[in-house]
Order: structure tokens, then sequence, then C-alpha cells
């Protein structure tokens, strides 16, 4: 039997890395084209092109749609860190953010996406102006989510496990209770906040927040009715309510900005807030720069200066 045509890796480039990448996280030629910015006739060249090279189909029809065949899932992981590999060559030991050109992803809920990285925006748009900022929702975050490359970074008070994970704690925030101050008074003791109807947020089902699990533990339950996918849909909610709810502090800086706020009547936990990254970038000079402009936005977001 006739062998099949080996691989030639000499024919391969960071366009058809990235192609490879597109289709396979979008699983559409037409969503990966508009990642890309060429169009779909483009891709589908490219695509072919790719697909003789590695003498398999890649992507296949399934009704309307298209799925990946077991070696294109196989050759994702080795295009991730092809392109990783790409970067650090081309960038050389003098890393200049000005002359970076590349798409960060970022995963971040609202509440640290909503404080944090606006202000990072307006920092890479003067400091490296060839970047382009991409951010995706972490929900409760896990490990994959940073080896897979779907990311370069987490903002989260969830670090997951694993020896390849590396965090760093940005800041600690606390809770508080905010409430609609047209329609009801601030609770003053334990007794009024428990006897209250609350919203809250659950980022995955059966998964509500570190705050209601500590609580439950000592004996402290919520009267829940309503739970959101996030921070930022709490005040339709609240509004024109006797409702309470208890989010970060913070949050009143941004979404919860329109509601009263106290402190919440009963001992509560801290939240703590992590930027967690794969070990693969620990020494990587653009990532270590851009955990820098992190960082540097934390103080201003928490009212602490520049």
């Amino acid at each position: 039997m006739e062998c099949m045509s080996k691989f030639d890796g000499s024919q391969l480039d960071g366009h058809l890395l990235k192609l490879l990448l597109a289709v396979l996280e979008t699983g559409s030629i037409t969503a990966a084209a508009e990642r890309l910015g060429v169009t779909q006739s483009a891709v589908s060249h490219l695509l072919d092109k790719l697909r003789a090279i590695t003498d398999d189909p890649l992507f296949v029809k399934r009704g309307r749609g298209i799925v990946p065949t077991a070696r294109a899932e196989a050759l994702a992981q080795p295009a991730r860190d092809m392109l990783h590999q790409m970067q650090l060559f081309a960038q050389g030991a003098d890393f200049d953010p000005r002359a970076w050109q590349t798409e960060l992803t970022i995963a971040a809920n609202d509440f640290q996406r909503d404080l944090l990285l606006p202000a990072l925006a307006v920092r890479l748009r003067s400091a490296a102006p060839g970047v382009t900022l991409r951010i995706v929702p972490s929900g409760a975050p896990s490990a994959e989510l940073l080896r897979s490359g779907a990311c370069q970074l987490v903002i989260s008070p969830r670090p997951p496990e694993g020896t390849d994970i590396v965090q760093k704690r940005l800041f600690e925030d606390q809770y508080r209770v905010f409430y609609d101050p047209a329609v009801r008074n601030a609770p003053t003791s334990e007794a009024d906040y428990l006897a209250a109807d609350h919203a809250t947020v659950a980022y995955e089902a059966r998964r509500g927040l570190d705050l209601d699990r500590q609580l439950d533990a000592r004996g402290v339950h919520r009267r829940v009715v309503v739970r959101v996918p996030g921070f930022a849909a709490l005040p339709a909610f609240v509004r024109g309510t006797l409702l309470l709810t208890t989010a970060p502090s913070l949050m009143g800086r941004t979404a919860l900005a329109a509601l009263a706020g106290v402190p919440v009547p009963v001992a509560c936990p801290s939240l703590p807030m992590y930027l967690i990254w794969h070990m693969r970038y620990q020494q990587d000079a653009a990532h270590r720069w851009l955990r820098g402009q992190i960082q540097a936005v934390v103080g201003p977001a928490m009212g602490k200066g520049g």
C-alpha cells in the first residue's frame, strides 16, 4: 500500500496556523474570516493549502455546519505552541510594546471586566497600538482555559488548580448589600437581612457565589428569589423592588452605581481577586509587560490614585 504523503513543515507559516485555530475555535468559515479580517474565499483557499500539507480534510460538513476531524483537533495545541514560539522569536530579547502586533484574549466576568479592563484598553491604545484586546467571560475558570491557549490571562476570584497555573493577587474587596432607597430602607440587622428576598449571581447551574457557600456553612441562609448570570444584570431586578443584592463593594463604582449600598449586617468573607496565567508565559517579555499594565490600573480602579 502506498504511504500517505508526509507532513512538510517547511510549507507552514503563522497565517496557516492562525487559520487552523480560528476555524477550530469559531466552528465556521464565515466567523473565522471575520476574526482574521479576510474574505471567506481567502479562508477557503488557505484551508485547501493546509489540507494538502497535512493530507487530511481537517474539517468536514455536518448538517449546515462543519466539524473538525481528529487530526485537526490533535494539531490545535501544537499550532498554539508554534505560534507562541514564533512570537518569542520575533520579539527577541528587547521587547517593544509599540511594535507588538497581536490579539490578546483576557477572560473576566463582568465585575473585574468593568472595573479594570476599560482602563487597560486605554493604556494599550497608547503604549501598544498594534494590540487588539479581546475579552471573553471566564465563568468559574478551569485550568484548561489557559492550557488550551483560549486566553492569555484570567482575572478571577477563583484560580483553577494546577501545577502549571500561576496566580498573583491583585486586590481584595469586601461585600456590600445594595438596594433601591426609593422603595425600601437599608437592612440594619441580621434579622432584616435574612427576612428579605435576595437577587444574586450564579455563573454556573447549581453553583452560587462563594459567599453563599461560606454563609451556608455557618447556618446563615439567604432567601434567594432571582439568580442572574452576572453582576451587571442585578440593577434591573433590584430597582423598584424590595429586593436586596449582595455584591463586591467596588461594584458601587460600576454596574451598581445607581443603587444605595451599606455594609452587610452579617459577617461576610472578603473577596480576593487574582491575575492568573499559564506557566509557559511566566518568562515571556510581552506577557510580563502586560501583567504590569494590569497591575498598574488596579490602584486607580480602587480609588487609590494612579
